[in-house]
């Protein structure tokens, strides 16, 4: 696809939520790259995504398709992966999610979490057997660190491993643990005698188990499962030679947190789109929904969230590009635009009245997703109090 042209003084917004011309911020690159993905999502998410959604169904044939793309790892570089900036990645995230969270949230936890484990982590011999497929989409990866007891400290976990001559015996279990079913490489944390550590476990090694969790009423288009290891034992060489301590699996976190900023709010701009345009069509006392001043102040106070969303993850995303992004700044971005979502899906819903409840439409599916994405890569309390120790430099976690 062509790249759009950047908006001239006096021209109606390319995008219906944009009262701010937000596209003359972006390159004609960054343009011609949200263009091909907002075709590929047009084209293959939003035709199947209400059968997925009821089916409980994750698109595998899909896969190959977002390697083509590069968008499997694009923000890693070698190895087959695409190289992109922050930003390109961001816009990238919110055309996903402006599909299903569900579709965003693979390309998370393959790029920003299994894939970056590898690539920030792992050994030459580690990356070179694993990327290359990985990001061609050959190759299904899961990163394995929350669990039943450990969510928001992962610092209790419970799964151990320990070594056994020049192997390596882990035992526990994880939970939450999306794609870990259909993956081919898992990226396991664990409690050593030497602190926490990363391992690279293919999942055809005896004594690793995953099983679905179901029924869910939010991602259904995707899969979370719990996973049991048990006496799995492995090479030396699979572990993450550059991973000690929790630093590890919060770098991949964070790398994760920040696609968050931006794929929330392209769920929340697909949610205000299909209520402005229901609004219009809509006829009830001989006049469309959105002749009403009441529908146009849900209109006007959705799209400013939307508008001031993307102004603050383009900015965090300079500054990641930059390399000068805080951690604290990346809870600012998905504390605020997840809230402001969740809150935008749901207010698009009451515009839809009782059609609102139908997979017809997408604001109600759109807000059961993200209440998955409001929990997971930390809570609202979690970023709060990362934010709270930030402005008055008292932890307040215990």
């Amino acid at each position: 696809m062509t790249a759009l042209a950047a908006q001239e003084p006096g021209e109606a917004a390319l995008e219906p939520a944009d009262l701010i011309n937000f596209d003359s911020l972006l390159t004609p690159a960054e343009l011609e790259l949200r263009a091909r993905v907002r075709g590929f999502v047009n084209d293959q998410i939003r035709p199947n995504i209400a059968r997925w959604y009821e089916d409980a169904h994750f698109p595998l044939e899909i896969v190959p398709e977002m390697g083509k793309l590069g968008l499997l790892g694009m923000h890693l570089h070698g190895y087959g992966c695409a190289g992109g900036s922050a930003v390109e990645y961001g816009l990238a995230g919110a055309e996903l999610e402006a599909g299903d969270s569900g579709l965003r949230t693979f390309v998370s936890v393959q790029g920003s979490l299994a894939m970056s484990a590898i690539a920030k982590w792992g050994s030459e011999e580690q990356k070179t057997q694993w990327l290359p497929g990985m990001a061609a989409g050959e190759l299904i990866g899961c990163f394995g660190l929350t669990e039943p007891t450990a969510g928001s400290d992962p610092s209790s976990m419970k799964t151990f491993a320990r070594r056994d001559g020049d192997d390596w015996v882990l035992n526990g279990t994880k939970r939450w643990i999306g794609l870990a079913n259909v993956a081919a490489v898992a990226v396991i944390w664990a409690q050593t005698d030497d602190g926490v550590r990363g391992f690279v476990v293919p999942t055809d090694t005896p004594g690793f188990a995953a099983t679905p969790i179901e029924p869910k009423l939010s991602m259904r288009a995707s899969i979370q499962c719990e996973i049991e290891l048990t006496d799995l034992r492995l090479p030396s060489d699979a572990v993450l030679p550059g991973a000690k301590g929790l630093r590890g699996p919060f770098s991949c976190l964070n790398e994760a947190r920040y696609g968050i900023i931006w794929g929330s709010m392209g769920a929340a701009r697909d949610s205000f789109e299909t209520a402005l345009a229901y609004s219009k069509e809509r006829l009830q006392f001989d006049r469309p929904l959105a002749g009403y001043q009441l529908t146009q102040q849900k209109l006007v106070d959705m799209a400013l969230e939307i508008n001031k969303g993307f102004l603050l993850a383009l900015h965090l995303g300079r500054l990641k590009d930059a390399g000068t992004l805080q951690p604290h700044q990346i809870s600012v971005g998905k504390l605020n635009n997840v809230r402001e979502a969740i809150a935008i899906a749901r207010e698009a819903r009451t515009i839809l009245g009782g059609n609102g409840i139908t997979l017809e439409y997408s604001p109600l599916r759109h807000a059961n997703n993200l209440e998955s994405v409001r929990t997971y890569e930390g809570t609202d309390e979690v970023h709060t109090l990362i934010l709270g120790q930030k402005l008055t430099g008292i932890p307040a976690f215990r």
